[in-house]
This record gives C-alpha cells, sequence and structure tokens, in this order.
C-alpha cells in the first residue's frame, strides 16, 4: 500500500513540478559551471549503498576542500545553491528516487556511507529496514534546527556528537510509530515548514517527537 501511494504521489508531483524542475535545472547550468543535478552515495534499505539526486547545489572545483558535511557558512556553496537549499528546492530530484524505488515519500533520513560505518551502532542498523524517506521528523529537524545547532563549533564534530544522535533517535521514534495517518502528518508539516521558511521565519519549536522522547526519558529517570 506504502510502495503504491510513493508511486502515485512522485509521479503526479514530477509532472506538476516539471516546469519548475527545468526552470531550476536551467539556472543551475547558467550559474555555475558543472551538471544540473548530481548523485550522492547514501544507504538505503538494506544497507544498500544508492545514488541520491539533488540539484547541484555547491561549486564542482572544491580546491583541497573534499569535506562530505557542508554547513551554513560553507564556501564551497553558490549563491544560488543558498536560496536552492534554504527553500529545499534541491531535494526535489529525490521524487524520481522515490519513483524508482530507491526512496519512500516518509522515512528514515538516508545518510552517508562513512557516517553509517563509523558511528551507527547495532541498533541504529534497525533503520536500514525501510526504505529511507523524502521526509521524517529527522529530516524536518535538520533542516529547521540543523544550522544552529552546526553553528556551535566545529561542524563536523557538532555533527557527530550532536545533531547525528538527534537525528537517529527522532528516526527510532518514526520507526516505532510508523502509520498511514503519521505519516499524512509528517507530510502535511513538512508542506507548513517550507512555507514558513519561503515566508521567512527562521525560528522553530522543538518537534514534538523530541519531547515526548525527553518526557519518557524523563519518567525512566524518575521510576
Amino acid at each position: 500500500m506504502k510502495r503504491c501511494c510513493d508511486v502515485a504521489v512522485s509521479a503526479v508531483a514530477l509532472a506538476l513540478l516539471a516546469p519548475v524542475l527545468i526552470v531550476v535545472t536551467l539556472l543551475v547550468r547558467l550559474t555555475s559551471p558543472g551538471p544540473a543535478i548530481i548523485g550522492l552515495d547514501r544507504v538505503g534499505r538494506a544497507g544498500a549503498v544508492f545514488s541520491m539526486h539533488k540539484f547541484r547545489t555547491m561549486n564542482v572545483d572544491h580546491g583541497m576542500d573534499a569535506r562530505r558535511l557542508t554547513h551554513p557558512r560553507d564556501p564551497r556553496i553558490t549563491s544560488l545553491g543558498l536560496l536552492l537549499r534554504r527553500l529545499k528546492i534541491d531535494e526535489l530530484p529525490q521524487l524520481y528516487d522515490v519513483l524508482r524505488g530507491k526512496m519512500s515519500l516518509v522515512g528514515p533520513r538516508p545518510e552517508d556511507p562513512h557516517y553509517v560505518a563509523a558511528y551507527y551502532r547495532c541498533r541504529d542498523l534497525e533503520l536500514l529496514r525501510v526504505r529511507p524517506g523524502l521526509t521524517s521528523p529527522a529530516t524536518l529537524f535538520d533542516f529547521t534546527h540543523g544550522e544552529s545547532i552546526l553553528a556551535k563549533g566545529d561542524p563536523e564534530q557538532v555533527y557527530v556528537e550532536e545533531l547525528l544522535p538527534a537525528k537517529l533517535a527522532l528516526d527510532h521514534y518514526y520507526l516505532c510509530a510508523a502509520n498511514p495517518l503519521y505519516d499524512l502528518r509528517i507530510i502535511g508539516r513538512t508542506a507548513v515548514v517550507m512555507i514558513a521558511v519561503a515566508s521567512g521565519k527562521r525560528w522553530f519549536s522543538e518537534p514534538s517527537e523530541l519531547s515526548k522522547m525527553h518526557s519518557a526519558m524523563s519518567w525512566e529517570a524518575v521510576a
């Protein structure tokens, strides 16, 4: 059932958004050299590495800078790329990944193979039982809070020590609570957040899933 919904929604969305995809493709090609769409290695269902597609938001020539992680002040990001990232337009090509069965509309966010190999615990590998998603509570948290968290210090260290654990915890929450109604709520929240960001909103409250997790941890500590 979920796969049928993924195919139907992604196919319709790609058809409706075709003019936007074409315009963005042309803008990326005209504003900086290199391909408009790139494929990034990500770990998907059953641990299989697949190519996740995005509009290119960085200069092709990175010089000596080959970091996997990008941050808000990353000089490799183009001027157009900053806008595409802010509005999440760079993620639209992933609708094709949903259509071809590598991703789902809602599911744990696919991670770079390096971080999976180096930092995923045994229990985190449970997240690879399902297709990764275009959106999820972890994806929304990264979108609304990721920049401020990474700005605290060295982006790589902060990501590994603070942001990645929070994303994994939210992904585990999703995996335990997943159902069609919850997926619809997440899709709705994603649309609301994207509209809010496009309207200029920069501050968001902590996701309800994190609040529930904190409450549960506090209750267990008392018990």
